[in-house]
């Protein structure tokens, strides 16, 4: 990846990258002559790269897609990179990944879904503490901040304060706001209205609901002061975004089922000895 400096990856070690536009592979022996070779499909979803023979190191490769316009507030949140070594839990998933992508047996594409579900679940977990990188993550891994943002998403309609989220936090506001901001990247306030807009969009897009019950739902007193947020955060008024976003569409995802990740490939690539990318 640009910007940082190669990561040596080893048996059993997981990486995720949830917003990679480009990044690199490479082995650690050049190959031989210095050419690369194309990828070789040896059956669906399996590729062999490299002279022929045994490979030395195998790797399972899928990617996933969030069903959702608000996928960027999500990865906003994330880590820039993952990579989990050592975790047993994450081993034995992608054990089971690797063999039901072999197989070809009843439900495997739906059996697959679920297990990406799971294994991100498990990185993501793999990744929380006073290490990680400030987000989501490293916000709900702190006791004291974790108290505020179930407040927040459990209320969201809720005229939350400084005052009142320090004090679910047990900790005074100078510090509950320096402790927030340091622990999830982001302002208090700021996280709250990126919530209440993400929330907004989804009843907006059912296409169920008007507009000042929108404004309501998430918290604004009047529908006039909400479809100003909106703008100024969306790009485009509450009427406009919910014309734009008709149910039914590709771009509707109605139902928390509808939101889970969707696994697109999950491909086994095979490198020979002194084979790379």
């Amino acid at each position: 990846m640009a910007g940082r400096s190669p990561i040596r990856l080893g048996r059993g070690d997981f990486i995720l990258l949830p917003a990679a536009d480009d990044f690199t592979m490479a082995s650690v022996v050049p190959p031989q002559g210095g050419r690369l070779s194309l990828p070789t499909q040896v059956k669906p979803g399996v590729f062999h790269l490299g002279e022929p023979g045994t490979p030395d190191t195998r790797m399972l490769v899928g990617y996933c897609a969030f069903g959702s316009d608000d996928a960027t507030l999500l990865v906003s949140l994330l880590p820039e990179l993952v990579v989990v070594r050592g975790e047993r839990r994450l081993t034995l998933l992608v054990e089971l990944l690797s063999e039901e992508a072999r197989a070809e047996r009843p439900g495997r594409d739906v059996v697959l879904a679920r297990l990406l579900e799971v294994l991100l679940i498990e990185a993501f977990r793999a990744t929380t503490g006073p290490t990680a990188p400030p987000g989501l993550l490293r916000g709900l891994a702190d006791e004291r901040v974790a108290a505020a943002l179930r407040r927040v998403h459990g209320e969201p309609a809720h005229p939350w304060t400084i005052g009142e989220l320090a004090k679910a936090s047990a900790l005074s506001r100078s510090t509950f706001f320096d402790r927030f901001r340091r622990e999830v990247g982001v302002r208090p306030m700021e996280y709250l209205l990126g919530w209440r807009m993400s929330l907004a969009k989804e009843l907006l897009r059912s296409g169920d609901v008007s507009v000042s019950e929108v404004a309501e739902r998430v918290g604004y007193s009047s529908q006039s002061t909400f479809s100003v947020a909106f703008a100024r955060q969306v790009g485009m008024s509450p009427t406009a975004y919910a014309r734009g976003r008709p149910v039914g569409s590709d771009h509707d995802f109605a139902g928390d089922d509808d939101q889970r990740p969707v696994l697109y490939r999950s491909d086994r690539y095979s490198w020979p000895r002194g084979g790379g990318i």
